[in-house]
C-alpha cells in the first residue's frame, strides 16, 4: 500500500459565471477545502409563512393555462383569485 495524498485542485480566485461555479462544486469535495472556509454569522427572520393545499388536478391544469396567458406564475394567480374570492365574501 502507498502513502499517497490526494491531490486537490485550488479553488479559482473568481468563477465567470454561477455556472462555472456549480459546475466546479459538482465535480469536486468541499470537504478537501476545508481550511479555505470560514464560519460566519448570520441572522434571519421569517417574512411570513407559506402553505400548501390539495387542489384537483384539473384545476391546476386550468390555473396552469390562465397563468401562461397573464404572464404571472401559478402561485400568484392562485393568491389573486383566492383574495378576490375572499374579499367578495366580506
Amino acid at each position: 500500500m502507498t502513502n499517497r495524498k490526494k491531490v486537490v485542485e485550488p479553488i479559482p480566485d473568481e468563477f465567470d459565471s454561477y455556472e462555472q461555479a456549480a459546475e466546479f462544486w459538482d465535480t469536486h469535495d468541499t470537504t478537501d477545502y476545508l481550511d479555505d472556509f470560514e464560519t460566519v454569522q448570520y441572522a434571519s427572520s421569517l417574512q411570513g409563512r407559506q402553505f400548501e393545499i390539495e387542489i384537483p388536478e384539473e384545476l391546476v391544469r386550468t390555473l396552469r393555462q390562465k397563468a401562461r396567458q397573464s404572464g404571472i406564475t401559478v402561485n400568484e394567480l392562485a393568491t389573486i383569485l383566492l383574495r378576490r374570492q375572499i374579499a367578495a365574501t366580506r
